[in-house]
Parts: C-alpha cells; structure tokens; sequence
C-alpha cells in the first residue's frame, strides 16, 4: 500500500468534494477508488470498512476514516489548515458549519426531481445573496487580512473558495456585490497548491450532468 490516502466515493463531487480540496491544498497527492455500482459500496459494508456503512471513506495513517466533517478535521489539523490556537479554530468550525449549509444547498440541486427545482434554485440564490455572502463579506471587512481567521491560509479560506466557484456556476455575477469576495476569490486562486488544483486534469470533479444522476441514485438507494 502506498502512503497517500485514498478516497472511496463515487466519481463526483458530494461530499468527498471538499475532502479533495484540502487534501490538494495541503499539498497532499491522493488515490480514489470510485464506487461504481450499488454492489461495489455493498462490498466495503461488509467488509467492516464502513463504521456507519456510509461514504465517504478515507483511507489514511492506518485509519479507514468516515464521516466528512472528522475527515476534514483530521487533514487540517494534521497539515496546520486549523488555526493557531483554541479561539482560531473556534471561528474556523462557526465558519465552516455555515458553509457546509450552502454547500448542502448547492449540492443537492442536480439530484432533485425536475418540479422541485425551481423553488430550490430561488432558495439558494437567496440564502447565497443576503445570507451567507453578506457574513463572509463582513467577515473579511472587520477582519482586514487577506484570510479569513489568523493571518494564514486555513480550511475556511479553501471550502469558501469552493463554494463561490459552485454559486458561480449557477449564477456566474453572484459576487457582483461583494467586492472582498470577489478580491479573496482571486488570492486564494493563486494559493500555489490551489491554482495547480484549478486546472485542468487535476482531480477536482465537474459537476454531475444530468445523464449521470440516475446512476449515482442507484448506488445509494
């Protein structure tokens, strides 16, 4: 076995996608092992891989680690995306508990039924716009550096940039607004790791097309 963690999901965004992110913004090389079929998330239930016979699952340091939030927990603090001190990462985990909700919102949308999603792109486009960005935008004001907590690049900084670029998919002037958004959008795209991530090739996921949604339903049903 290699020493680089390996991501068991499937092959798309959910809720690995920002288990990617860090990882690729620490610097961290990773392997996926993709789950293509109901039979294959079967497979790793009984094997006893899966604690709450649920993915995502991440294979590191000798663990098989589940649930999203310890995973991200886990890489930030072992590669110092965590803050430096109690208070720090207290803001971090308020920060990023709002948005791990937009992000759910965000997500959620291409696996709706055609009738809900209407109403659920107004939702989110609202909550987005007078919500969650307005806090950030103030955030980055009473703050004044160019991170969100510290003065250094943490797990906050890099699931709001993620984010933003899937609001921007579904409205592409949502921070027409929020200038030190749209300022913080451009500084962290240039975080070395985080521009190489950006490109093309790299493994961040496009978002589902239609065509594959009934296939990645199946997993789970």
């Amino acid at each position: 076995m290699s020493g680089k963690p390996k991501l068991h999901y499937f092959n798309g965004r959910g809720r690995m996608e920002p288990i990617r992110w860090l990882l690729a913004a620490a610097g961290v090389e990773f392997e996926e092992s993709y789950l293509e079929k109901k039979d294959d998330l079967t497979k790793l239930r009984k094997d006893g891989s899966l604690l709450f016979q649920q993915v995502p699952m991440v294979e590191i340091d000798g663990m098989k680690m589940v649930q999203t939030r310890a995973i991200l927990n886990y890489i930030a603090t072992k590669y110092n995306l965590y803050g430096k001190d109690l208070k720090e990462r207290a803001l971090i985990d308020m920060y990023v508990e709002g948005m791990f909700d937009l992000n759910d919102q965000l997500m959620d949308y291409d696996y709706l039924p055609a009738d809900k999603k209407e109403q659920h792109f107004a939702n989110m486009m609202d909550r987005a716009t007078n919500r969650y960005f307005p806090a950030f935008e103030k955030v980055l004001k009473d703050h004044g550096q160019d991170f969100l907590v510290g003065n250094q690049l943490s797990r906050a900084d890099v699931q709001l940039l993620e984010i933003i670029l899937m609001a921007e998919e579904f409205k592409p002037d949502i921070l027409a607004k929020f200038p030190l958004l749209q300022s913080f959008k451009a500084r962290i795209s240039n975080v070395p790791a985080i521009k190489k991530f950006l490109q093309p090739g790299s493994q961040r996921k496009a978002r589902e097309p239609p065509e594959n949604v009934p296939k990645v339903l199946a997993i789970f049903e």
